[in-house]
């Protein structure tokens, strides 16, 4: 069989571009080579490859090649242009699915390049579809001076480059996307506050973040190809974690996976501490692969902890104070009611033989009612004070700071009324701060101050004594804190050597 000049001309386009699809890794690259190598083996002055944008809805131009001069300005135009389905040559071929020659540049509006390309001297042109596995994604055209003839050889082999072309750069852009992936969930997993830790159907890890460096002491380079299990899990739980391993990937059975846990973990330097655990299985074909999200917890147990002494304390302080008021009553008032109740009788019984010693008698059940009033009323104070109650929490400092021990100054007193428990906090907190200024801090003054603000309740006492304080002068301060932490609010203790002392309290009104 004869082979003619321009079949062998296409041919080494053939060639080349196969080549090109074999060695280039960038899909601008790509284009480039391929734009070169047709258009000076072909013998065209200007090619532009254009794909489908963001937005789907118009080309853009993604490269061009040139050879010769003249032909600067349009090749400038084409890079700034985008074309629509229908628009332009290659907006024709994205329409169509066809490759089209045109033997001069169409005079109709739809050619919106025309006028530059008869500037530029440029007549034949041909364009052929990009095609991948979605469909048309894209078009290649060439320019050339000549005039030349419709080839539909050359186009013919040219939209079977289109389909090489277009499969090849979509490949090229999916390999680019799963490494971007995977470079996102590396950095998302290098940035995460829980330790990451995943493992093979071995127990072997295979992947350890930064926060898992952090949380158990070893770098990645030292975690890498090792047992999880001889690293985080303590000696005590390691049989039991092996022997679920093992029973799940002999069964299936998830007794661990996709579930919250809460248990004891080891750092490098043999230290226990509590972690929080969800282990996943990776969802991929062959053996199992486990990710493991770990959270140190200790200071939220901690917290916890202290929460729940806290709790302990307030159910202990209420119930010292409900012995003390059992105390007050049997002590105080009850021992009055009684006496009360054998004076009425006695006054009773003398009523008719005696009414003389009867009326002396019920003159001391009157003074004795006074006495029992008084003790009651006492009783009362220590509970919950009257002026709390009757005039609310203003009056009510006011009168600590009437009754202290030191001088007081008091500043923004709240004028509304408060809520009730708020009230009561505040109370007993000046009440405790002012009888600690007395007791331990050798002050010559001392100032109570409130805001209301924000939905928020800002108390502070504040002195010039020694400083110093702290919870070593009783359980006061401690109960404090339980009752203020109790509705939300917090206490501060500022309390340096020889720079006084400052106490305050933010409680939440709502």
């Amino acid at each position: 069989m004869v082979v003619s000049g321009g079949q062998r001309t296409l041919q080494r386009a053939e060639y080349a571009v196969a080549r090109i699809l074999s060695e280039s890794e960038e899909p601008v690259e790509t284009y480039a080579r391929v734009l070169a190598a047709i258009g000076e083996l072909l013998g065209w002055e200007l090619g532009a490859a254009w794909e489908v944008g963001p937005t789907g809805d118009r080309l853009r131009c993604v490269a061009t090649w040139h050879q010769g001069d003249a032909v600067a300005e349009f090749e400038a135009l084409s890079e700034r242009m985008t074309f629509r389905a229908g628009e332009g040559l290659p907006g024709r071929v994205w329409e169509s699915g066809e490759p089209l020659w045109l033997s001069e540049p169409p005079t109709d509006d739809n050619f919106p390049r025309a006028d530059i390309a008869a500037r530029a001297g440029l007549h034949a042109a041909f364009c052929f579809p990009l095609r991948d596995s979605r469909g048309v994604v894209g078009a290649i055209e060439f320019f050339s001076r000549e005039l030349r003839e419709p080839d539909a050889e050359l186009l013919g082999s040219m939209t079977v480059h289109g389909s090489q072309i277009g499969q090849y750069v979509a490949r090229l852009r999916a390999e680019r996307e799963v490494r971007a992936s995977e470079s996102r969930v590396r950095a998302m997993l290098q940035s995460s506050l829980d330790a990451v830790v995943a493992m093979d159907h071995r127990g072997i890890v295979v992947e350890w973040n930064h926060a898992a460096e952090t949380t158990f002491g070893y770098t990645a380079a030292e975690a890498l190809g090792r047992e999880m299990v001889e690293m985080i899990v303590p000696p005590s739980l390691r049989d039991e974690h092996r022997r679920g391993f093992a029973r799940y990937l002999e069964t299936g059975d998830p007794r661990v996976l996709d579930r919250r846990l809460e248990l004891s973990a080891i750092r490098s330097d043999g230290s226990e501490f509590p972690v929080e655990l969800a282990i996943t299985r990776i969802a991929q074909p062959g053996p199992p692969m486990f990710t493991a999200y770990l959270r140190d917890i200790t200071e939220r147990a901690k917290a916890e902890a202290e929460l729940r002494a806290s709790r302990v304390r307030l159910v202990e302080a209420a119930d010292a104070e409900r012995r003390r008021i059992e105390r007050n009553l049997h002590d105080g008032a009850q021992q009055h009611i009684v006496l009360l109740g054998l004076s009425a009788r006695r006054a009773r019984d003398l009523l008719d033989a005696d009414p003389a010693a009867a009326a002396t008698l019920l003159e001391g059940v009157v003074a004795e009612c006074d006495v029992a009033l008084d003790a009651l009323r006492e009783l009362a104070s220590g509970i919950h004070p009257a002026v709390l109650t009757e005039r609310g929490l203003g009056p009510a400092l006011a009168g600590l700071a009437e009754r202290a021990a030191v001088p007081v100054s008091i500043g923004g007193l709240p004028r509304e009324r408060l809520p009730e428990s708020v009230e009561v906090a505040v109370y007993y907190v000046v009440a405790e701060a002012l009888a600690n200024v007395a007791k331990h801090a050798r002050a010559t003054a001392a100032t109570v101050t409130s805001a209301v603000a924000d939905g928020t309740v800002t108390v502070a006492v504040a002195d010039d004594g020694i400083g110093g304080a702290g919870e070593a002068e009783g359980t006061g301060l401690r109960g404090l804190a339980d009752r203020v932490q109790a509705l939300g609010g917090s206490l501060e203790l500022e309390s340096p050597a020889g720079g006084g002392t400052r106490l305050s309290v933010r409680i939440p009104l709502a």
